[in-house]
């Protein structure tokens, strides 16, 4: 199964025309400006590199499902949202689709002065944007459950759903101007031929010095942090008292997003440990490294752990992923309306929605989950193409002797328990993609969002990141202390001397 397509987008269409001023609310055939042109709407997006369907799949890709979808990406996804857009609403619409690397990029591209109109970042970022008054809210009619073409809150996982209500800024909710995309959780990515499962389920793994070069990690520091909180609060983490606390998920969320002064510092000891251990700190190389075998284990995002695994696998080489038994990061990608960008503009806005709400269709969802490897955060509510998507990928066949039941009614109704959310997939499975695309309740219960941090937490963080990346008081040699002591001898004896002649 092909996943990642190396090609970044980069303005697809050139901008021409004017852009719409007048609310687009129903179809409308015969929509035309007085010169007696169609006037269009200029949508323009950034989102992450290698996100989206480009197309041009190769017919032995197509995707039957037990319930009569077949799936088939023909054409890029932008593509297919203007002519969908067309057909739906009467209105011309033209994509400018553009992308980051990292959320800080895209901070800096804004802050410099590009202008877009839809972004997709990150939950922190999301926040941060929130906190700064830069974004716009959806609309009601978003919202409006009884509108077919809202797929994206007709078909929302609940449990998603529940994450973006319950968390808030400025005590608004992420819901209000977030419509979620792709979601996951960190863990370790690892060779289960010389890491055992038990190794793999501890963040200590990254400082262990059984593996002493020969494990990666994140170079950004909120993932580097998370995990190093992991390892300094490991036995309180552990603590069966505290888990089974009426109070764990909020202390759990507490613990994970302490940025005092005294945690910083700690984490920063623990951190250069670590930089010492490790093979390298990278954002994207390690899941090469795991599969060429030249490290054994690899701190991962879920969707890029389901990358290698499946690029391992073709080369018949196994990896395995883990979630810590300590905590993992709950992430989220998702879609955001800005000021600067749309303003007032209603026609925007509603090219906005409808993209958004393309991208949230179910077979829609399928071709991007399966171009880019990573989870939707559509379960597809009353449309069940996106678990007969995950039945098509992981569920067992007859050659599986070795099977287990394996629940994901939490996500996709809402209740574990729900029997037709209920996959018999292989015992393997439970320790590989299926795992790391729809992890456990047990995990999920386990998991935190970090959250966004003020400008004094992260002045702080970010000095310590400095101070791990760029410079360890632990490896400079003896040998230069004893030196500069022998040096400051000398240089207070002179001095002393000094004085003394001056008497």
């Amino acid at each position: 199964m092909r996943r990642f397509v190396i090609c970044i987008l980069a303005a697809l269409f050139l901008c021409i025309g004017s852009v719409s001023s007048f609310p687009v609310l129903a179809k409308q055939e015969d929509e035309h400006t007085d010169s007696g042109k169609e006037e269009t709407v200029v949508l323009r997006v950034c989102s992450w590199e290698e996100y989206i369907d480009l197309g041009d799949w190769e017919e032995d890709e197509r995707i039957e499902l037990d319930n009569g979808e077949t799936i088939l990406g023909i054409n890029p996804m932008v593509t297919d949202f203007e002519e969908w857009y067309y057909e739906t609403y009467g209105i011309r619409v033209q994509v400018q689709y553009s992308c980051f690397g990292t959320n800080e990029d895209l901070y800096n591209m804004l802050t410099l002065g590009d202008t877009y109109d839809l972004v997709c970042p990150s939950d922190y970022m999301i926040m941060k944007l929130m906190m700064e008054g830069s974004l716009i809210p959806y609309s009601e009619e978003f919202y409006d459950t009884e509108n077919a073409y809202n797929y994206y809150i007709n078909g929302v996982s609940p449990y998603i759903k529940n994450a973006f209500e319950e968390n808030r800024i400025n005590g608004e909710s992420w819901s209000k101007y977030a419509a979620g995309y792709m979601w996951g959780v960190t863990g370790i990515l690892y060779n289960p031929e010389e890491v055992t499962r038990t190794e793999a389920q501890s963040w200590e793994i990254l400082n262990n010095p059984r593996f002493a070069k020969q494990v990666t990690m994140k170079d950004n520091v909120r993932d580097s942090y998370f995990a190093a909180l992991g390892i300094l609060r490991k036995e309180q983490l552990l603590d069966q008292e505290f888990i089974a606390s009426e109070n764990y998920h909020q202390g759990l969320s507490s613990i994970m997003n302490d940025v005092s002064p005294e945690a910083v510092a700690d984490v920063q000891d623990i951190l250069q440990d670590i930089k010492d251990n490790v093979y390298s700190f990278e954002t994207d190389s390690g899941k090469a490294d795991m599969i060429s075998g030249k490290v054994l284990a690899n701190y991962q995002w879920s969707g890029d752990a389901v990358y290698a695994m499946d690029q391992a696998e073709e080369e018949d080489f196994y990896l395995n992923f883990s979630v810590p038994q300590e905590c993992t990061n709950l992430w989220f990608d998702g879609w955001v309306m800005l000021k600067d960008g749309i303003g007032t503009d209603a026609a925007k806005q509603h090219a906005a929605e409808a993209f958004v709400n393309f991208l949230s269709r179910p077979d829609n969802v399928v071709r991007n989950m399966y171009y880019i490897g990573y989870t939707s955060v559509i379960s597809g509510g009353e449309d069940d193409t996106v678990y007969e998507y995950a039945n098509w990928c992981y569920s067992a066949g007859d050659e599986d002797t070795e099977t287990v039941e394996y629940p994901l009614g939490y996500f996709f109704s809402g209740d574990n328990e729900d029997e037709r959310y209920i996959m018999t997939a292989p015992v393997d499975q439970t320790e590989r993609q299926l795992f790391a695309q729809y992890p456990s309740e047990d995990v999920i219960r386990r998991s935190a969002i970090m959250q966004y941090f003020d400008d004094d937490a992260n002045a702080r963080i970010n000095q310590m990141w400095i101070n791990v990346r760029c410079y360890n008081i632990k490896d400079v040699p003896i040998e230069i202390w004893i030196f500069a002591g022998i040096l400051l001898i000398g240089v207070a004896g002179t001095v002393a001397a000094g004085k003394l002649r001056s008497y």
